[in-house]
């Protein structure tokens, strides 16, 4: 596992709003962060489209200097909805997108 700064992946993650603004037409994207058990962290976009929340993430390992590496590629998907199950291993970011917004 290669471990960086949480600060690295936020940066890297916030140069890429604009573009997906574009390519999903998307109302409001931001940054999702949310600390799990046992050193799991989770890292990736909130975004909003037509009136509807969606937390698009994936997960990391968090080491004892606070610094995280990437568990597997996978994307997952959260809502905001209790009733809507959250769906788990897409292979794509552009793979989530799509199945939330198409």
């Amino acid at each position: 596992m290669q471990y960086k700064a949480r600060e690295e992946l936020i940066t890297n993650l916030q140069e890429t709003f604009q573009s997906l603004m574009e390519t999903y037409d998307l109302d409001e994207i931001g940054m999702f962060e949310e600390e799990g058990p046992e050193n799991q962290y989770f890292i990736g976009y909130t975004i909003k489209k037509d009136d509807k929340a969606y937390m698009i993430h994936q997960q990391f390992n968090k080491n004892d200097s606070d610094k995280l590496a990437l568990i597997e590629e996978k994307w997952a998907i959260e809502t905001d909805e209790p009733q809507q199950l959250d769906k788990h291993n897409f292979m794509s970011l552009d793979e989530a997108f799509n199945k939330i917004l198409h």
